[in-house]
């Protein structure tokens, strides 16, 4: 059987990079998707704390998140199926990063940037963020900036899904099936090995296979520093109101925003504690050793809590710089990257599916230059430097 393009991992990025092409006016050809995991009940789109911001330091990554929002805003009429609009729940409750004095230049700096590209952000200072979220402790801040429109969470699995019922009502379709090896001639790929045998050949390859992705890569000959970290998700309610609160990043780098009734939490581990993981276990010491006693200090309201429940997923860190790996491989031009999102995937997806779709069809961007993201950068030694990485 042949394929004009194979996607390789189905979830939110690889569903979208699949829709956007479909809905590609000028791509007349054949798709097929695979997904080894149909229950998406273990991939990262379903387990994350599923948020979008402008606040970055970068202006690639700004620039992704203004159309992401765009396209979330839009998401119903935009992967309409047969008079039946998605709904993801959208809400722009905002993100508020703090920060200490150390750290008020690089959010300054990164304000900056946000309003040159049109982010709706306000820099706020000790007494107006007092003024704005009273349930704050400020001690030991010199300024936080809120997003007053444009960011916010909603359901990650229904944009993923959305875009998979989008794309299957396009014509394009979807096998439950792990691609275990790479087929190549000479500097293409001519096809895939299926893990029951199969054989498969197609035009062009694009690895969206998340944790699977430099699996799937070293198979073509090529490595990437992607790496599979674990990420651990606290839920808790509070018996005090804690009102019009955003997703607030502390400077300790903890993390909490509301989820319905209650609050979701969590915190990246130090490097030295953040080996590379398979399983999904929950450490609950680390809620509260290292989460619940700072972020009631920050939040007084959060030390009279109910801890519920909590799960781990897993992110596809990019050890280089902590950014995606998006565009074709140097050595195989019909092999396409979409990997090491680094827990931006989900917010990420409309613009790297739109982007990637152009590349495999005009051979060039179209509207969002994705540069910045190629994987040459690593041997060029040229980083995205991104410093608001939670």
């Amino acid at each position: 059987m042949h394929y004009d393009v194979v996607v390789v991992g189905g979830a939110a990025v690889g569903s979208s990079v699949a829709y956007h092409l479909a809905a590609n006016p000028d791509f007349k050809g054949t798709m097929l998707v695979l997904e080894k995991d149909p229950t998406y009940q273990r991939c990262a789109s379903a387990l994350s704390a599923a948020s979008i911001r402008q606040q970055y330091s970068t202006a690639i990554n700004v620039e992704i998140s203004l159309y992401g929002i765009s396209f979330l805003r839009s998401i119903g009429e935009r992967l309409e199926v047969d008079g039946d609009r998605p709904e993801i729940g959208l809400h722009e409750g905002g993100y508020l990063f703090l920060a200490t004095p150390e750290g008020a230049p690089a959010l300054k700096a990164g304000h900056e940037i946000q309003q040159k590209l049109g982010a709706d952000i306000a820099l706020l200072s000790p007494d107006e963020l007092t003024a704005t979220f009273p349930w704050l402790s400020v001690d030991g801040l010199t300024a936080g900036c809120y997003g007053r429109s444009g960011e916010g969470w909603f359901d990650g699995y229904g944009l993923m899904q959305a875009f998979r019922r989008k794309a299957r009502s396009l014509g394009v379709a979807y096998e439950p099936v792990e691609a275990v090896d790479v087929i190549r001639d000479g500097s293409r790929v001519t096809g895939l090995v299926l893990a029951d045998g199969r054989r498969i050949s197609c035009g062009t390859v694009v690895n969206a296979a998340g944790a699977g992705g430099p699996a799937l890569a070293k198979a073509a000959g090529i490595e990437i520093p992607v790496h599979n970290k674990k990420r651990m998700i606290f839920t808790f309610r509070c018996a005090d109101k804690v009102e019009r609160c955003p997703l607030v990043i502390d400077p300790t780098g903890i993390y909490w925003r509301p989820e319905g009734d209650g609050f979701i939490c969590g915190l990246a581990p130090p490097d030295a504690e953040d080996p590379d993981s398979t399983d999904f276990e929950v450490d609950h010491s680390f809620f509260e050793e290292r989460i619940w006693p700072f972020m009631a200090e920050r939040v007084p309201a959060f030390e009279r809590i109910r801890v519920g429940r909590a799960w781990a997923g897993h992110y596809d860190m990019n050890a280089f710089d902590h950014n995606a790996i998006v565009g074709p491989s140097p050595e195989l031009k019909n092999f396409f990257f979409a990997n090491g999102f680094s827990g931006h995937g989900l917010q990420q997806s409309p613009a790297i599916g739109r982007g990637l779709s152009e590349l495999i069809v005009h051979g060039g961007f179209r509207t969002l230059d994705l540069s910045p993201l190629r994987f040459e950068r690593m041997a060029e030694n040229d980083p995205v430097k991104e410093l608001k990485v939670v």
